[in-house]
């Protein structure tokens, strides 16, 4: 399946570590390709393990995570307005 994970973390009560641990357990199962977006083919039983880390630092009344999914990356047009930094902040953190 292709998902696209969109995450926003508050940085109150040490929401800095939470974030960069959100964003590398989310790198190491996607492509990143916006400062709190990530991208990707991912199996049903990757995307299980990958919520299960997530939700060991995700704090439910500060943080969120959005995971849109979709069957095939075919069905899904990407449009970019204003600047594609897709190769710059391959690199972010």
């Amino acid at each position: 399946m292709y998902i696209i994970l969109v995450y926003d973390i508050s940085l109150e009560m040490n929401g800095a570590r939470v974030l960069n641990r959100v964003f590398k357990i989310c790198k190491k199962y996607l492509t990143h390709i916006q400062k709190s977006v990530f991208e990707g083919e991912i199996t049903p039983a990757k995307l299980k393990k990958l919520e299960q880390e997530l939700k060991e630092y995700v704090r439910d009344d500060l943080d969120s995570v959005l995971i849109f999914k979709n069957s095939n990356k075919r069905w899904l047009t990407k449009e970019y307005i204003g600047i594609d930094s897709s190769d710059v902040l391959s690199n972010f953190f």
